[in-house]
């Protein structure tokens, strides 16, 4: 078994360390979303805290991990007698990005279902994870159908699986830790209420503090075990202080004073639904409890709200959680009543009290326990700072250009989806074969056998019992007999932008209607799980502002930033996009695009020599010879109209809609019009080759 670096060596990230010893102490918490940078060791900080938590007391031979004190009565292993059981040591369960449905809630044993005709079930990741802790790695980007099978779990504390003719129900009531990179894209705003609290982590910009981690991290790579013998004393220390607050929690008085606090302040900061009062009480309590205290104060309700508000209150994807810390001490003020005076120095070791500088000192006030060793002293700790979405310089705007102007306040728009059927990764945007989804058929499967259709195999292999000798319950199956379901789903895309930042588009109202809209597209894109793009041109040329991602944050610092003027070089915004989907079909094949081009539709320069309009025609037909779905979003404003956005739409063989028809409630069947759009286009290309 390998050795894992301990969880004191780890230097700075007091409110990390802190969120995941609240939740070690008391589990009601919720779990914690880690937010940060690359490099921040999140992942090392997460899976160091499973060897701190006390030895789970098991039924002997349950694969369900039921209690022996009060074993679950519907229990598939059960029903168990009552016993002393047994102990083994917490459980720390990861779950992979690419995970399978079946993996992680369990299936049917298709060995013994067939050659033994029994009906037995396999535990999956969430049996594994049952009075444990169940870690996500890069949990932004898990599939929506995890997703909704995590949330179930988490909110009804058990998984529940029918199908094949299986139906199980089993209890599930885990520690759920995540941590992700903003980058990468956002996570669900269901799953984000799901986790407890939420911390924001990134490297120290101290430099003696980075030097200490990098003297920890050599040592521990060079000898692993003498690296973690040195730590044990204080590993056993910290282990001793959760035991200790884990049984002064159920002690802890949480009086209606703080309880109006709590109240307040979440109705202060708006947030939706009654989660976060509950979770605010658990987080208290703990750290009363943490801090060797019967009685929860006023502090440790604002530093509960510092832990469990900041991701409740985003009302879009692109607004950074956070906290308004001045809000939040006047709201605490002005319902503040006589805090009975806490303790400063709790009875208990000398060396795991809060506020000292042994090992999980710190309390409420600390944010945590200080680093150990060498390393910097507490007060030379900075703060967490907040990942920040990567920015570009700001540009500077150059001649006959206009400086960049704010978008307008984003709309709901309507659903723009690609025609026809794909294979692409899950999402929520065009219709797709997927691993997952309604099952429409099965067929006979082409390599590695992924998802059985039980019943297509039982119709295929039965006719031939006889001639194979059948004599038991089980059925004689072959390879031939196998079947494979077909499922149908949704699908994310490619969703590359080509926006007209030149300077017929600079007029400064139209300009903020324009980022607006495609504002408005990015928030549809971020809930439909699609990579984004964007490509602009202007002046001379047209230039890559994000390569595709899955960061719509970062898609909208670009287009925050962008200045308009100059000339308009189309053909050249147009080449660039075809450019961007050439390489991105060759990395990522299975994902079909979406061209939306955001443009009036004039074509007044570039670098190529020629004239303009025809370039722009020329270039649109390669899109449109290659089959790429297109939208052309016409700004052109004005009681005079020249249409021309309308005929760029039909050189792409896409469709043409303007601004105010992009709006979901003022247009219908746009998805229609794009597909409408495509067909006609491909039967045109019939026509002509024949």
């Amino acid at each position: 078994m390998s050795t894992r670096y301990p969880f004191t060596a780890v230097v700075g990230m007091d409110d990390l360390r802190l969120a995941l010893l609240l939740n070690a102490v008391s589990p009601a918490v919720g779990g914690v979303l880690v937010r940060g940078e690359k490099g921040t060791a999140k992942s090392t900080a997460v899976r160091a805290l499973a060897e701190l938590l006390p030895a789970v007391p098991v039924v002997a031979g349950c694969r369900f991990s039921c209690d022996p004190a009060s074993p679950d009565p519907g229990c598939p292993d059960g029903p168990h007698e009552a016993g002393p059981g047994a102990e083994r040591p917490a459980r720390m369960v990861e779950l992979p990005v690419g995970a399978s449905e079946d993996r992680l809630v369990g299936s049917l044993d298709i060995e013994k279902a067939l050659a033994e005709g029994v009906k037995a079930f396999e535990p999956g990741l969430l049996a594994d994870a049952h009075r444990g802790i169940l870690y996500v790695d890069e949990v932004n980007l898990l599939h929506d159908h995890l997703i909704d099978l995590l949330l179930d779990a988490a909110a009804m504390g058990f998984s529940h699986v029918e199908r094949e003719g299986v139906s199980v129900r089993h209890a599930a009531r885990f520690l759920l830790v995540g941590t992700m990179n903003p980058e990468e894209g956002e996570l669900r705003p269901q799953l984000l209420d799901r986790f407890g609290l939420t911390v924001e982590v990134a490297a120290s910009r101290d430099p003696e503090q980075r030097v200490e981690v990098v003297r920890r991290r050599l040592a521990f790579e060079d000898d692993p075990a003498a690296f973690a013998a040195r730590w044990a004393d204080e590993e056993a220390a910290l282990r001793g202080r959760i035991v200790a607050a884990r049984a002064l929690l159920p002690q802890v008085t949480l009086g209606d004073a703080v309880l109006l606090q709590i109240a307040a302040t979440c109705a202060a900061f708006e947030v939706d639904g009654m989660r976060a009062d509950i979770v605010m009480a658990r987080t208290a309590t703990a750290l009363a409890a943490w801090a060797g205290r019967t009685e929860v104060t006023s502090e440790d309700v604002r530093q509960a709200a510092l832990l469990a508000l900041p991701h409740r209150r985003r009302r879009s994807p692109f607004d950074a959680p956070g906290l308004d810390e001045d809000k939040l001490d006047e709201t605490l003020e002005q319902f503040k009543s006589e805090d009975p005076d806490p303790d400063p120095e709790p009875d208990g070791p000398d060396d795991g009290g809060p506020g000292d500088g042994g090992p999980g000192g710190g309390g409420p006030d600390g944010g945590g326990i200080p680093p150990q060793g060498d390393g910097p002293a507490p007060e030379d700790v900075p703060a967490p700072e907040e990942a920040p979405v990567p920015e570009p310089a700001p540009q500077r705007a150059g001649a006959g250009e206009r400086a960049a102007v704010k978008a307008a306040e984003p709309f709901r728009t309507k659903v723009l989806s690609v025609p026809g059927l794909g294979e692409g990764a899950a999402g929520r945007r065009s219709r797709a074969r997927t691993e997952h989804g309604r099952t429409t058929g099965s067929t006979r499967p082409r390599g590695a056998l992924t998802k059985l259709h039980l019943a297509a195999t039982v119709q295929a292999a039965a006719p031939h019992q006889k001639a194979r000798g059948r004599t038991g319950r089980g059925l004689v199956v072959r390879r031939d007999d196998l079947r494979q379901a077909t499922r149908e789903g949704r699908e994310g895309n490619l969703v590359l932008f080509a926006v007209d930042a030149s300077g017929s588009m600079a007029a400064r109202q139209r300009m903020s209607a324009v980022k607006g809209a495609v504002l408005s597209l990015l928030l549809d894109a971020y809930q439909r799980r699609d990579k984004v793009g964007l490509v602009t041109f202007r002046g001379r040329d047209a230039e890559v502002a994000l390569p595709p991602t899955s960061s719509v944050d970062a898609a909208a610092a670009r287009l925050e930033q962008l200045p308009t003027g100059g000339r308009t070089p189309l053909s050249a915004g147009l080449l660039k996009a075809h450019d961007v989907l050439r390489v991105e079909r060759l990395r990522d094949p299975s994902r079909r695009p979406l061209l939306v081009v955001v443009t009036d539709g004039r074509a007044t320069g570039g670098r190529a020599a020629g004239d303009p309009v025809a370039l722009a025609a020329r270039a649109a037909r390669l899109h449109a010879a290659e089959g790429t779905a297109s939208v052309v979003v016409d700004c052109e404003t004005g009681p005079v109209r020249l249409g021309l956005a309308g005929q760029l739409a039909r050189e792409l063989g896409g469709t043409a809609v303007t601004l105010d028809e992009l709006r979901a409630d003022a247009i219908a069947g746009l998805v229609r019009d794009v597909q409408a759009g495509q067909a006609g286009h491909a039967a045109q290309a019939t026509r002509r080759a024949a």
